[in-house]
């Protein structure tokens, strides 16, 4: 079939399903990261009963899951640009999930990163062939708040797990916990197998698609080639240093220095994180789709300038002795943390074709979580180690504080992806 033949303006498929479809995706998305970041909540319970440090909090929180969910994710997404995409999710969702309810069974700390490991390996699959099938049900002037509303997902998902995780951890244990977030994304996963269509790739765009498949390096090597791209995905992974380290160690942070019950610290970062990180998912897309009116580059500018406002409410998340005022900071937090993943995808797709557009992401995603959610907890982990030798239980205040620096770096780089965009984008 001839790209001709099907004008982006009149799609196969109405506005009402295409919007259907969004919403799925986003429950795929949420039950990602409850199953992600469920054990964040459960590692006071966890390092108590296995007797673990923080550094192994750190390597089964970020390391161990993320190096098999960032190398499988680029040839899952190989295989989603030249496969039926919501096969794949749904395939993936249910082994995520499996493996999510296994972790509740495990008798050790090496039978847990084996289970974190399975759950890493199932989440490869999720979100570049999701952000495939958004772009082709949404056009360009509208993916960016499209691929927002999916990322809300995110922050649903934190919400549950958080909230979720600390009521059923605290009356029944941490593995019943697991049990209860894991085994629903089973069902799920056939929800979206028999209710989402595949859509036809690169029907909203508004250039032909090519028919010819690229091979693996020439697609990576066209990546590579864009400077925006590369500037874009180290600037996320050292922004996302500071969203999975602060995110996965504020738990204990909040139990050991502030003395809150596990339940309540559930609640009070589900809220804060849920909130907050969906409100700054929605925004930064909405409002990179209104700006791109008067310059493309607020894509990349608005991810900087929330990196840059994001030293304030971190601040006070740190050091304020004050519970109220380090929540409100939390909130703050994940507020500007959030805003740059709409824009971020959006830059990333509008520099390929249809036929790379889950590989480019795959791409992108592996370098922002080999940094972010691989080495932000680990990197956390060691230096509270390290400092609680002289700090005590004040060392992960104090290990927090790695963040403003590569905070700080990252400005930069989206700074330097943006004096790239326009002439990367001219050359597509």
């Amino acid at each position: 079939m001839k790209k001709e033949d099907l004008p982006h303006l009149n799609p196969p498929y109405s506005e009402k399903y295409s919007w259907y479809v969004l919403f799925v995706l986003t429950g795929v998305y949420t039950f990602n990261f409850i199953d992600r970041r469920i054990l964040a909540i459960l590692q006071e319970p966890i390092k108590m009963e296995l007797g673990l440090s923080d550094t192994q909090l750190g390597l089964l929180t970020g390391f161990a899951f993320a190096i098999f969910y960032v190398s499988l994710g680029i040839p899952i997404a190989r295989w989603a640009d030249r496969s039926n995409r919501k096969n794949i999710i749904a395939l993936c969702m249910s082994i995520w999930s499996i493996m999510t309810a296994i972790s509740g069974l495990v008798a050790n700390y090496f039978q847990l990163i084996l289970a974190r490991i399975g759950v890493g390996i199932g989440e490869a699959g999720g979100s570049p062939p999701a952000h495939s099938i958004i772009s082709d049900y949404f056009p360009p002037e509208k993916r960016a708040t499209a691929l927002s509303i999916y990322s809300i997902g995110i922050y649903i998902g934190i919400f549950l797990g958080f909230v979720v995780g600390g009521v059923v951890a605290k009356h029944y244990g941490w593995r019943v916990a697991f049990f209860v977030c894991g085994i629903p994304g089973v069902v799920y996963a056939l929800l979206v197998y028999y209710t989402v269509k595949e859509p036809i790739k690169g029907i909203t765009d508004k250039t032909n698609t090519p028919t010819e498949e690229l091979a693996f390096i020439e697609v990576l090597k066209y990546l590579l080639s864009k400077k925006t791209f590369v500037f874009l995905a180290f600037a996320s992974g050292l922004h996302t240093f500071a969203s999975y380290g602060i995110g996965n160690f504020m738990p204990p942070f909040l139990m050991r220095i502030h003395h809150m019950e596990i339940s309540e610290v559930g609640l009070w970062l589900g809220v804060t994180t849920g909130v907050g990180g969906a409100l700054g998912t929605v925004l930064g897309g909405s409002m990179a789709d209104r700006l791109r009116k008067k310059d493309m580059r607020w894509y990349i500018w608005i991810s900087a300038l929330a990196g840059a406002l994001n030293f304030i409410p971190s601040y006070f998340a740190f050091f304020s002795e004050n519970v109220s005022v380090v929540i409100i900071g939390a909130l703050g937090f994940a507020f500007l943390t959030a805003v740059f993943i709409g824009p971020t995808i959006a830059v990333t797709h509008s520099l390929v074709n249809a036929k790379m557009r889950a590989f480019s992401s795959a791409i992108l995603f592996f370098v922002m979580n080999l940094i972010g959610l691989g080495m932000g907890p680990l990197c956390i982990g060691l230096l509270s180690d390290y400092l609680s030798v002289s700090l005590g239980e004040e060392s992960l205040r104090w290990a927090f504080t790695i963040t403003f620096f590569t905070g700080g770096l990252s400005i930069l780089l989206f700074y330097l992806a943006s004096k790239n965009y326009l002439k990367d984008l001219s050359e597509n």
